[in-house]
């Protein structure tokens, strides 16, 4: 007599598992495709705002480009709260992208007085 542990009746049948769950992973898999969306923040929209306030299009890393690219996400963040107010990741995440580009404007007030005042015209960021 064999000992029955570990082996049950239930999957002796292998290939009519995997054929009968063929379908509705196919229906799966075109429910998901359809729910993909366009990112708000692509590449061309990057290069638009680092030509437009940093130096170049390749301009990543100056005050200006980052505070600009932070208030445009700030922006989108905001549009997104009004309309999900229960989402407290984003909500989460919109206060600490606020932190980080407050700290960007200190570090300009402090160190270049003409860039900050520049920055915050072309932004808007002051009443």
């Amino acid at each position: 007599m064999q000992s029955h542990f570990g082996k049950s009746g239930a999957f002796d049948d292998v290939n009519w598992l995997v054929i009968r769950s063929e379908p509705r992973l196919k229906n799966v898999f075109a429910n998901n495709i359809n729910h993909f969306k366009i990112m708000y923040l692509d590449k061309a929209k990057k290069e638009e705002i680092f030509g437009q306030y940093g130096k170049s299009t390749t301009d990543t890393g100056s005050a200006e480009a980052q505070i600009a690219l932070f208030s445009y996400r700030i922006s989108h963040l905001t549009e997104h709260l009004k309309k999900n107010h229960k989402d407290h990741a984003t909500a989460r995440s919109l206060t600490m992208l606020v932190g980080k580009r407050r700290k960007l404007l200190k570090y300009l007030y402090n160190n270049d007085i003409n860039r900050y005042r520049a920055i915050i015209k072309a932004l808007g960021l002051r009443k």
